[in-house]
């Protein structure tokens, strides 16, 4: 049985809150990243970030299967996870700037 994109939602959107984060209040741009993460889990076999190149093998891919390596870090320095679909309550009102988060993945083949 697969999971919809509205039952992701509610798994992320709880997994979220478990890390003191949010998701990303524009509820129509979530539900575009859940497609690609379902997308890439239908082609791979795993939830690879879609705002990333994915190799198609899992375990070049281990830093970018969502929630990615980074998003702690990117949280933390600017806001939002690389996608932004994980952001802070900081991001999601105003108070922090929204900006591009620089790409912290080092090229993979």
């Amino acid at each position: 049985m697969s999971i919809t994109s509205d039952q992701l939602y509610e798994v992320l959107r709880k997994y979220a809150e478990s890390q003191g984060n949010q998701l990303n209040s524009d509820r129509e741009f979530v539900l575009d990243i859940i497609a690609g993460l379902l997308k890439n889990e239908e082609r791979y076999g795993y939830r690879s970030c879609p705002c990333r190149l994915s190799t198609g093998f899992k375990e070049r891919d281990e830093d970018i299967i969502c929630p990615c390596r980074y998003k702690d870090a990117d949280i933390q320095e600017h806001g939002s996870c690389y996608c932004a679909l994980y952001v802070s309550q900081e991001w999601n009102t105003g108070v922090t700037p929204r900006m591009p988060v620089p790409e912290r993945r080092t090229s993979r083949r």
